[in-house]
């Protein structure tokens, strides 16, 4: 290749860099679909690599504080990613509808449809934040958490639920600058929410000069102040930004059509995220009851393990909206294509997660945690995980796709049977009655991951998701 070649090579990659980072709303309907998945991916995944590298100096900061704190946090996250599944759901259908009408050239309606998702998740987050604030320590306690791990994470658990309504705002907003193809303001808002938190996460944990150190609890609040902030500017941008979506007060009034249907998607939407999350509560459940160490490992290897693949969620999620659009705009072969295209990136980027897990994962271990005692079952989790990460990556695709076209129904009877059908009784038999300890429950994770894979691209390929209507 010659020098003005690669020059050219560079000068196009660079302008759609800048292109996909500043644009305010795009139709995908038509044009490359390479060009399409480039310009939704690159911020989907600045957007989630920013959420791991957070997740990443949380843990730093927090594991300062000691293996206690460490098993808290996971205990405690494990039952907050309850909340996630609810906001990502509502983002889900917020996505596939928003999508769905700018595909149809009906920006009024996907501003209708914006409006009515957040007043659901107005709603459902109200209600967790009363079980949330009253219930805190008997939630730890049902999780198997020790007289120390409730004490400490009681107020942690505490802010966090409490203030979930920001979380659900972040999530849901986002969910329907992406159906408007609006990629870029997603990606910001989180990098405002998150670059706060890395900020305040040390202020706040170990205290800077007359102010004092509030310890696992200033890790809550770094996150809350965050992410708050991250939604002031999400609404500032529905309200004064020259995209597609434009809310007015007219929006947020009851409109019952509207919302049966949001209802219908985010139902099956949050039930599929909360069996998952759920399952993975009752494996937490399992780990910790080969000790702290072992929780702890365990909470090292998913911290790591999320820093990975979030960028592979993000390439993942464009799927959800070229679907919607195209969809919407009566072209389900281009939806088809643009599937299976995204899916062939994702399972390559997961390839080199996994050789990166399995020869550098004592490594990476040793670089986010000293503690010898934990680093055992933390380096095996990561090379027994990744094993399945291949078919993984592809499963993100096939399962956004799915949902992109509002058949939520179909990865929610799959991850049901999967997770509570096969990834659950496999991990007790594998851990407890044959006495394998953790290593049984990582051999489960990966065997129900990629079950989960063929069956969704079996299911992808008899095409019922492209007469769903919405």
């Amino acid at each position: 290749m010659s020098l003005t070649n690669i020059t050219r090579f560079f000068h196009r990659l660079f302008y759609y860099i800048r292109l996909s980072l500043s644009s305010e709303g795009q139709d995908f309907t038509t044009g490359s679909i390479r060009k399409a998945i480039f310009l939704l991916a690159v911020p989907m995944i600045l957007e989630l690599s920013l959420e791991s590298v957070f997740a990443l100096v949380d843990v730093f900061f927090v594991g300062k504080l000691g293996s206690v704190a460490i098993s808290t946090v996971v205990l405690t996250e494990s039952i907050i990613t309850i909340v996630y599944s609810v906001g990502i759901g509502l983002s889900m259908a917020a996505t596939a509808m928003v999508a769905r009408r700018i595909g149809e050239k009906n920006a009024a309606a996907a501003a209708k449809a914006g409006a009515q998702s957040m007043l659901l998740g107005l709603l459902v987050s109200v209600l967790i934040s009363i079980v949330g604030v009253t219930m805190a320590p008997t939630l730890l306690r049902l999780m198997g958490g020790s007289a120390e791990v409730i004490r400490m994470g009681t107020p942690y658990m505490r802010i966090m639920l409490g203030g979930n309504l920001v979380i659900m705002m972040l999530f849901l907003i986002n969910g329907i600058f992406r159906g408007a193809g609006d990629a870029s303001i997603a990606m910001k808002s989180l990098w405002i929410a998150n670059i706060c938190n890395i900020m305040l996460c040390p202020l706040l944990i170990q205290g800077w000069g007359m102010l004092p150190a509030f310890g696992l609890t200033g890790a809550a609040l770094a996150t809350t102040i965050g992410r708050t902030i991250g939604v002031l500017y999400q609404l500032y941008k529905l309200n004064y930004s020259h995209g597609v979506i434009h809310l007015k007060w007219s929006d947020f009034l009851p409109d019952k059509s509207v919302l049966a249907s949001l209802a219908k998607v985010a139902g099956n939407g949050t039930l599929q995220f909360l069996i998952g999350s759920a399952s993975w509560i009752f494996l937490a459940r399992l780990v910790a009851q080969f000790g702290e160490d072992a929780t702890a490992g365990y909470g090292v290897a998913i911290r790591l393990i999320v820093f990975f693949i979030l960028p592979a969620w993000g390439l993942s999620n464009a799927a959800a909206t070229l679907v919607g659009q195209n969809l919407g705009a009566g072209n389900a072969e281009r939806a088809a294509k643009s599937v299976w295209l995204t899916a062939k990136y994702n399972a390559l980027f997961m390839l080199g997660v996994t050789l990166l897990f399995f020869f550098m994962g004592e490594w990476l271990v040793q670089l986010l945690n000293d503690d010898v005692a934990i680093r055992p079952v933390a380096v095996e989790a990561l090379r027994i995980v990744s094993l399945g990460y291949v078919l993984y990556g592809i499963s993100m695709v096939m399962m956004n796709a799915f949902n992109g076209a509002g058949d939520t129904k179909t990865p929610t009877i799959i991850n049901l049977i999967f997770f509570w059908g096969i990834q659950i009784p496999l991990a007790y038999i594998l851990s407890i009655s044959w006495k394998l300890g953790p290593t049984g429950v990582f051999v489960a994770i990966v065997s129900a991951e990629s079950l989960i894979a063929v069956v969704a691209m079996w299911l992808f390929t008899k095409g019922k998701w492209k007469a769903v209507k919405i």
